[in-house]
């Protein structure tokens, strides 16, 4: 898990040779005026979701995890906070692994939560398990999706 601000994301371009272009489409996109739903950036490698919902009870939240894409999560307005845990810490699954939806939940307590604000940007990596959409009041947000 990484937890930064936008001005910083170069230090992750090394980690994914995709990064500098899903970054280079963060930062240079008027993200308060994207729709909600999805936006290619390089068809099925890289594409964002645009998300506008209503928070939930970190009770509410389940842990994800996910094996061919990374998450990098954006803050657009309101404040989020996303529980984490390591992948290989979860223990109890709810169902199977879903592998056209690359997602599986579980019901474990994450380890520890943390809060993200419009500016910052988290990164979600094969071995991280998140429960993303945590707080109160309503967010609008992306999830850049990159295959890895």
């Amino acid at each position: 898990m990484i937890f930064d601000s936008l001005k910083n994301h170069a230090l992750y371009h090394a980690l994914c040779p995709r990064f500098e272009r899903a970054f280079d489409y963060i930062l240079s996109t008027d993200l308060a005026a994207l729709a909600a739903g999805r936006h290619a950036i390089d068809g099925d490698d890289i594409f964002v979701n645009v998300i506008e919902c209503d928070l939930k009870k970190p009770a509410d939240a389940k842990l994800e995890i996910h094996d061919e894409y990374i998450d990098i999560q954006v803050v657009v307005s309101g404040l989020e906070s996303f529980g984490w845990s390591e992948r290989a810490d979860v223990r109890l699954p709810l169902g199977d692994f879903d592998a056209g939806k690359d997602i599986r939940f579980f019901d474990d307590a994450p380890q520890t939560y943390y809060t993200l604000k419009p500016g910052q940007f988290t990164i979600f990596m094969p071995d991280d398990a998140h429960a993303p959409m945590v707080g109160e009041g309503r967010v609008k947000k992306l999830i850049v999706k990159v295959r890895r």
